[in-house]
C-alpha cells in the first residue's frame, strides 16, 4: 500500500520524535538497561525509515542517520 503523503508526514514526525529520544538518552552520562532497550528500538525505528524511498521533497534524513549513529555509539 503507497503511504500518503499526510502517512508520510506522520511519520516523518514520529521520527523526529525517535531522534530527540536518542538525542535526549545519548546526552546522560551513564544509561541504564531500560535507557539502551529505548535507544535500540528507535534506532530500529529510524533504520526502517530511512530505508523508505517514497519521501516528500525536504524531508532530509541527515538527522536520523545521525542519531542512528550516535543512538548505535552509545549502546
Amino acid at each position: 500500500m503507497e503511504r500518503t503523503s499526510d502517512d508520510k508526514k506522520q511519520d516523518y514526525t514520529a521520527a523526529g520524535d525517535s531522534v530527540t529520544l536518542i538525542n535526549t538518552l545519548a546526552a546522560k552520562g551513564s544509561l541504564t538497561d531500560d535507557d539502551k532497550r529505548a535507544i535500540q528500538r528507535n534506532v530500529d525505528h529510524l533504520e526502517i525509515m530511512v530505508a523508505k524511498t517514497d519521501w516528500e521533497s525536504g524531508q532530509t534524513m541527515t538527522a536520523f542517520n545521525k542519531a542512528i549513529t550516535d543512538g548505535k555509539a552509545k549502546l
